[in-house]
């Protein structure tokens, strides 16, 4: 009789193992085998991290093995287990790969098809038709959509995280405790003692020296030794946790009215501002978005106040960019002076201090959270409804999107719910946030996610003009080994445009993007479907960009910019002065966070910083989706490319006060996950 050797292996995470009992069924193109017990409960079978092998014998050939189904039952207690993969050895000495990469719980079974990736049109027979539309439509049933605020893209339809799918839960829920990890860092930073102290002023700059982890040689070091140097101010606008709010200025907006006089004496090439502007030598940085937005009222005892400054910036002749005109409000008048680099020390400083806390409002809600995060959930809800296991794009993005829906979910748990953490430090809680996500909605474009485009789109893209922008020069070079990477998987599966068209899924997958997360907003310029290769790749990269490069660029530099309290204040206690000369040293303090505040702004950016356990980054794929030497030769080339940047941006930073290594490969995870 016929007999097959089956092989399961089992994964590596805490309490991956089961004690079930265990059964396996295989259904070929010309017949079915019966139900085969694997495991019994106490054979030390399909523990955490175990291959197990075992012999089917049937009474006749099967044909090709199409399908193979695993059951568990339970024995005592509810036992999750994990199954990686199975791979099945013909009798005639065929080694065929089950990719399952999925947690079976409670008494419920599984079909795997082998893992070959198939499109729609591949599929010729009933049963693997029928087996593909009943995953999705289980999946659709599993994965709802639901509005959080109005306004927002649509989110995952789960109030907590425990009510999340199993196989898109954290391994460890502990380890993204937002509660536990930000008490943790400010123990960890010995900060915790001051951690209640709220209304505590500190008592100057120094001061703050006291919360302040020293640790030599590094940029956060840097930042608080220079952060009052106008050079350090511009510098963040270009390679700091918020590089993308710059743009070159074509015209001096009205609502900004500085004159000749104003600047003269910033300007070093003998030409007047207006001549500057049309070289292209002023760069503008506008908080318009915070305007009107509504300040953090749920602390009683602690009036917080927020602005929506204008700053114009200038390329010096050392092509640095310094800034040269500040206005604090959207409103030009008598109690909205513009100030100057030539003001009175204080004054001049006190008017960077508010546009960096306003530049950490817009980084956290908009480029942080609206622009990774919850785009980022879009695009893996989109993927678990309308893109089943075997499909080649989903085997292309699942890695892109492990942990996404649970970090956001959490978020929505803990963070930036009512009275969440965030309310506890930022000047945009209580509330606020939620002003900003749905503001900023209205600049959520497809073209803005396109990051060479959208570089150019601001006149930031020339490299001679502005030499110092890493943001932009590695970001570029992520970009295109993704693409290129994206491009070698589409022609493997996409022999035309017109197999593009014909993909049924791939548009299903595209319109729900659409129509929920962009909430179907023609403005937003999302497509409603996708009718070439090129444009495929393009799509692809977007995803894949925003998830993994995107995401570190903003996310993983917060506690190098931010942990100096005075060069990015979470929230501010006075409001912005209204005239020149009456900035006082005890003033500028007095309008900093407290010590309380101070310290649960150092919690989280700190614990923000934090790569997670067992890290994947861009181009590391152990799960083995795709089992195709194509595929498995573009993924090698993949990573070579991402080797070569890594290796120039290392040569770069070397001797380098300043390194920019959040956009190294080595250092961009896969996903975002935290």
């Amino acid at each position: 009789m016929p007999s097959y050797t089956v092989t399961v292996a089992t994964g590596s995470q805490w309490f991956a193992g089961t004690d079930d009992y265990v059964y396996l069924s295989l259904e070929g193109t010309v017949g079915c085998s019966e139900r085969h017990l694997l495991d019994k409960p106490f054979y030390n079978d399909f523990e955490r991290g175990a291959v197990d092998s075992y012999d089917v014998t049937v009474e006749e050939d099967l044909g090709e093995i199409q399908l193979i189904k695993i059951e568990k039952r339970k024995y005592w207690y509810q036992d999750d287990w994990y199954l990686k993969y199975i791979t099945v050895k013909t009798p005639v000495g065929d080694y065929l790969e089950f990719p399952c990469y999925r947690w079976i719980t409670d008494e419920k079974e599984i079909v795997l098809r082998d893992g070959r990736a198939k499109l729609p049109r591949d599929d010729k027979t009933q049963i693997l038709k029928q087996h593909r539309r009943k995953e999705l439509e289980t999946r659709q049933k599993t994965y709802r959509w639901k509005e959080w605020h109005p306004g927002f893209p649509l989110s995952i339809d789960a109030h907590s995280h425990s009510d999340l799918p199993r196989d898109i839960q954290f391994d460890n829920e502990k380890g993204v405790d937002f509660i536990l990890n930000y008490s943790k860092a400010m123990e960890n930073l010995y900060v915790n003692r001051f951690m209640h102290m709220f209304q505590s002023s500190w008592s100057d700059f120094a001061d703050f020296e006291r919360i302040f982890v020293r640790i030599s040689n590094t940029i956060s070091e840097y930042v608080m030794q220079h952060w009052k140097e106008d050079f350090m101010f511009g510098y963040q606008f270009l390679n700091g946790c918020n590089p993308v709010l710059i743009r070159r200025c074509t015209e001096i907006p009205k609502k900004l009215p500085v004159t000749m006089d104003m600047v003269e004496c910033s300007l070093e090439r003998n030409l007047t501002l207006e001549e500057e502007v049309k070289q292209g030598n002023i760069f503008i940085v506008d908080y318009e978005l915070l305007d009107g937005v509504d300040a953090n009222k749920t602390d009683p005892c602690t009036i917080q106040h927020l602005a929506a400054p204008i700053c114009l910036l200038y390329k010096n002749l050392e092509n640095k960019i310094v800034p040269i005109a500040i206005q604090l409000g959207q409103n030009p008048g008598p109690d909205n002076p513009i100030f100057l680099p030539s003001d009175a020390t204080y004054d001049w400083l006190l008017a960077k201090i508010w546009v960096r806390s306003s530049d950490f409002h817009i980084h956290q809600t908009v480029t942080h959270l609206l622009r990774t995060h919850l785009v980022s959930e879009v695009f893996s809800i989109a993927m678990f409804r309308q893109l089943p296991a075997v499909h080649p794009l989903f085997k292309l993005l699942v890695p892109h999107m492990r942990f996404t829906i649970a970090i956001n979910t959490k978020a929505r748990e803990q963070l930036i719910c009512e009275c969440g953490l965030f309310d506890k430090a930022n000047a945009t809680g209580g509330g606020g946030h939620v002003q900003m996500v749905q503001k900023a909605m209205k600049d959520l474009t497809y073209s803005s996610l396109c990051f060479p485009e959208e570089i150019k789109a601001k006149g930031m893209d020339s490299k001679e003009d502005i030499p110092y922008y890493y943001y932009r020069d590695d970001g570029i070079k992520v970009w295109e080994a993704i693409k290129s990477f994206a491009e070698d998987v589409i022609h493997i599966y996409y022999e035309s445009d017109e197999v593009v068209c014909e993909d049924v899924e791939l548009q299903a997958f595209i319109k729900d993007i659409y129509v929920y997360g962009m909430r179907g907003v023609k403005a937003s310029g999302f497509p409603k479907m996708i009718r070439t290769r090129e444009k495929l790749a393009e799509y692809l990269t977007v995803i894949i960009f925003t998830t993994s490069a995107q995401h570190a660029a903003v996310n993983f530099g917060q506690y190098d910019w931010c942990s100096w309290i005075p060069n990015a204040p979470p929230t501010m206690r006075r409001p912005p002065p209204t005239e020149k000369g009456t900035v006082t040293i005890e003033q500028i303090v007095e309008s900093l966070p407290d010590r309380g505040r101070s310290c649960w702004h150092l919690g989280a950016v700190w614990a923000l910083s934090q790569f997670q356990d067992n890290e994947l980054f861009l181009g590391m794929y152990p799960d083995e989706h795709f089992v195709e030497k194509p595929v498995k030769e573009a993924m090698a080339k993949f990573r070579k490319n991402l080797d070569e940047i890594v290796n120039a941006i290392t040569e770069r930073n070397k001797n380098k006060k300043l390194p920019y290594y959040y956009l190294s490969p080595d250092r961009i995870p896969n996903s975002v996950a935290v």
